[in-house]
């Protein structure tokens, strides 16, 4: 199982929120030093989320981003405001390993499809980001189905994994919720990397055993509530 810390960018600092809302913002600085800090430490590879491109700035922190893949060298996976296959082919042929598509792969399924075909399956990565069992889209303002007919929908189009974060219990460091994890690992038939409340050695435990191929660490790895060393452990103990 393989732990991606999250470097989430807002006006070019890397940033925690808490349940999406950038009023909510904790400022931890600067976004590079963060994604080298998590490698050095021994991080399988980074999740950066382009917050800005996510509230409907696309642009801004490009920059920044892609000078990051170029130093780090790192296996990166990114998302926000991907919004258009062009966008998307964009980051990939920049360096991204892949893409995390969210409110375009609902909107628009078929670019799954078009991007697979040209790049692999194993650079596209829809977004299943559910709050009651329904994909929440559009920031997470819309709901927009069962996240499991979702997730089967994504793997028909050619998904080569997805990316399931649980709105519920994300950002609130409170531990996460498993039912719905193993529901979706029970129906997919790609690598499921999970996100959202992971605060504890002990959760990353549990979604290893549950079959995750992979899990994003944001808000209690920045406050220190868990630490990447023990995380590790957890995610790659042979047993």
């Amino acid at each position: 199982m393989e732990i991606y810390p999250a470097v989430d960018i807002l006006d070019g600092r890397c940033v925690q929120l808490v349940q999406g809302r950038p009023e909510a913002a904790t400022v931890y600085g600067e976004p590079a030093a963060w994604g080298r800090r998590w490698l050095d430490l021994g991080a399988d590879g980074l999740h950066i989320v382009n917050l800005d491109g996510a509230f409907g700035r696309a642009q801004k922190n490009a920059d920044l981003i892609r000078d990051l893949i170029k130093e780090t060298n790192a296996f990166v996976e990114l998302g926000g405001g991907i919004r258009s296959v062009e966008d998307a082919a964009g980051w990939l042929d920049t360096g991204v390993d892949r893409v995390i598509l969210s409110t375009l792969a609902v909107r628009s399924p078929e670019v799954i499809k078009t991007l697979a075909d040209e790049f692999g399956s194993e650079r596209v990565m829809p977004g299943i980001d559910a709050r009651g069992g329904e994909v929440m889209i559009e920031g997470w303002e819309q709901p927009a189905g069962s996240y499991l007919a979702w997730a089967e929908r994504f793997e028909a189009l050619g998904a080569g994994a997805l990316l399931y974060t649980n709105v519920d219990v994300e950002g609130l460091q409170q531990g996460i919720a498993i039912e719905p994890v193993k529901d979706l690992l029970a129906r997919a038939r790609v690598p499921v990397v999970v996100s959202g409340g992971i605060s504890a050695a002990a959760d990353v435990r549990a979604l290893r055993n549950a079959g995750a191929a992979g899990a994003v660490l944001g808000s209690a790895l920045y406050a220190g509530k868990v630490h990447l060393p023990e995380v590790l452990e957890a995610a790659h103990a042979k047993e």
